[in-house]
Order: structure tokens, then sequence, then C-alpha cells
């Protein structure tokens, strides 16, 4: 059977190489028993290929009716998706009242159908792989093996070599089920494709329903090449189908086609950042600097205990130690130039213990920044203090403080 006849068998539309390349391997390997990993965006036909591959294989007899058998992995809850596979035993949880055969029994001697394979838990990976390589299945609640003789193609829409590289996916088993890939192009990059899919969908309809089929204008026909169609094929024809249904009108134009294909994925859409103002800006960069202020301020606070902690145990010691890269003598001593200057006074009754204390300057410096990194917050939010909380990234609780604190009347 040559392509022209796979294509009208099975209505694929189009003559895209890449296309007619996928068609040509699925024929090649269908006569084999090789595992097949079908790769492509959701809605370019992936079960479609897997019928093509089944019903041109040896296989195609097997167990009438039953010798192909689809799952969509994606579907089955992940607590129930190794009986479905696999198959119970009676008594073997909560409510198996009786034993039941998995899909890999239901598809013996067949071709068993996995759609979404990288949906499948890590922990099912593992039993997949060791019914490709053995050729047995463990029905849940059984110990013992049954022999199975069923040929698996599985699909995907997503990157498999990311899910490997990022452990979502097994790499052995990426490996057994690749043995020969088939990727099926999405449609916006066939795009001569789309008005040969229009007028064949737009036909169908017609012919369903008896009228007459809609035509797409130069311009619309354009308009439609140029839409991503992030649904690819199966979007495409739920547009054709509304389109022709809904509108009295046969001969489409773009006003037209833009009321059915105007919507985009928020996750498809372009992100646009805008650039901030020159006020946003000098705002941002003041919350900023009162924040990393408000960090200094603690590690200064931190500084100034440690040392009065180590300055108490030199006065009480008598001894000499080393504080912050400054060297303090006897407390006795009324020489004090050892000390930086402008930066310590010394308090205490008779020299009997030396304390150093911080002058307040600089604290009183960084209180007022933030005391104005609060009020700009607030200002900016008309007094909301959960949102000016947010903005500074405090708690509330923390800015009613500092509100109290600064006896800011706001």
């Amino acid at each position: 059977m040559d392509l022209q006849q796979i294509k009208q068998r099975y209505d694929i539309i189009g003559n895209d190489p890449r296309l007619l390349l996928a068609l040509n391997k699925a024929m090649q390997v269908a006569p084999t028993d090789l595992s097949i990993l079908i790769t492509g965006e959701s809605g370019v036909g992936k079960d479609v290929f897997s019928r093509i591959i089944h019903e041109n294989s040896n296989r195609k007899h097997a167990r009438q009716g039953r010798g192909l058998i689809s799952v969509n992995c994606g579907a089955i809850p992940e607590g129930t998706i190794e009986s479905e596979l696999f198959g119970h035993t009676k008594g073997a949880f909560t409510g198996a009242d009786r034993s039941r055969k998995g899909y890999f029994e239901e598809a013996d001697g067949g071709t068993i159908f996995l759609d979404e394979i990288g949906e499948l838990p890590l922990a099912m990976q593992v039993k997949l792989l060791r019914v490709l390589e053995n050729g047995e299945i463990i029905p849940v609640g059984s110990s013992t093996a049954q022999k199975i003789n069923v040929r698996v193609v599985a699909a995907t829409n997503i990157d498999i070599v990311d899910a490997v590289r990022h452990g979502r996916f097994r790499e052995d088993l990426y490996y057994r089920l690749n043995q020969i890939s088939i990727y099926i192009p999405p449609l916006r990059e066939r795009k001569d494709d789309i008005p040969l899919l229009i007028r064949k969908f737009s036909s169908d309809v017609a012919e369903e329903y008896h009228m007459p089929p809609i035509v797409l204008t130069e311009e619309a026909r354009r308009m439609a090449m140029d839409y991503p169609w992030y649904g690819n094929v199966r979007e495409l024809k739920n547009i054709t189908r509304q389109i022709a249904v809904l509108e009295t009108e046969r001969s489409i134009t773009p006003a037209i086609l833009q009321n059915y294909i105007s919507y985009i994925p928020a996750e498809k859409m372009p992100v646009v950042v805008e650039k901030p103002t020159e006020q946003q800006i000098t705002d941002r960069e003041l919350l900023l600097k009162a924040l990393s202020m408000g960090q200094m301020i603690n590690e200064m606070r931190q500084e100034i205990t440690d040392l009065r902690q180590a300055i108490t145990q030199l006065a009480t010691g008598r001894q000499q130690m080393p504080i912050n890269g400054y060297h303090l003598g006897n407390p006795d001593s009324s020489d004090h130039s050892h000390l930086p200057a402008g930066k310590w006074k010394l308090v205490g009754e008779d020299d009997e213990f030396v304390t150093p204390e911080v002058i307040e300057e600089p604290s009183v410096a960084l209180d007022e920044r933030e005391k104005q990194a609060i009020i700009t917050a607030l200002s900016h939010h008309d007094g909301n203090r959960k949102l000016a909380a947010d903005e500074l990234h405090i708690s509330e609780r923390t800015l009613y403080r500092k509100i109290k604190q600064y006896n800011l009347s706001l």
C-alpha cells in the first residue's frame, strides 16, 4: 500500500515533507515487532499513527476487535494504574471481589498503545521496563509471572529527552521504548497544509448537514496560515466545524475568522515588560536602601552586644584583649588614646570598669531613612498597611510597631 492510499484510508490531509516522512517510517516499521515511540504536540494525530502501525502489522488479526488496546497513562489514577495495566487477583485489595485482566493481558498477541507515556509514575516505569525486557507481567496480589506477547507503541507530547535529563523519566526505559522514533510536526510548521485541511473539514460538514461548504477569502486564508494553532489539527477541525454550522455567510472573511481564532492560551502569550518610570525607580531604590539599612542596624546591634561582653570580660579579668581590631589596655589606665577617636566614650565610676557605647548619630540617620521608606510605602497605597507591609517585605505587625515607634500619624 503506497502513501497516497494510506492517506486516503486514514483521512490524513497534507503534503508536508516531514509529515510524509513520518508516514513512510510508520509503514516501514509496521511489520516488525520493534517498540515505537511517537512524539509530537497534542492534537497532531499520534493515535492515528498507532492505528496505522498496528493495522499494517502481522498482529492486526490477533483477537479480532481487541488487537489494539489504547491506554491513556495520564488519565489513570496513580493508585490504580498497576492494576489497570497488569490486572489483579481476587482479594488483592479492598473491593477486589474477583480477579481482573489488565490491559496488557487483554492485548496479548496484539498491540498496546500507551499514550502520554511521559505521565507514567516512576515506580510504574520500572515495572513497565521489566515487561518489555522479559515479556512477563505480575498481576497485583500475585507472585506468579505470566508470559505475554505484546507489542508496545508509546506516545508523548512532552520533551521526553528533557524529562530523562531531569530525572522525571527513566533513561533505560526511554531507550527500550525508543527503538524506532516517529516525530509528527505541529500544524504551524506545515502551513501549506492548513487550507487543505479546512477544505476537507468544511466538505465533511457540508455533506453531513446538507449545506454549502464554506470558502475562505484570500485574506482569511493567509490569516489561517499565520495563526499558530496550538491545538493543531484537532483545534483546526473544531473551529472549521463551528464556522460551517454557525455562520450563514459561506464566504469567510478575516473579520469572521477572527471571531473564532482570537483565543490564545495564557502560557503562549508573549510576556510584555513595562519600563518603569524614573519615579518608580527612585522609590524602589529608596525601599531597597531602607531594607538594607534595616539589616545593617541588626548587624551593628549584634556587634555592640559582642563588644560590651568582651570589654566586660576585660574589665573583670584585668587583661589585655583585642576587640574589633583595637587593643584595649588596662582599664585602670587613664590613657585611652588606643580607642578610636569619636567612636567611643568611657563611663563608669572610679574606673572600676570600662564600657564602650556607640555614639548614636549613625543610628539616627538610619532610623530616619527607615521612617521615610515607611512613609513612602504608605503613601503609595493610600495608607493601606497590608499593602505597604508587602511592599516593604515586612509583616503588618512589624509595620504597626514601626508606625508607633516613629509616632507617625497617617
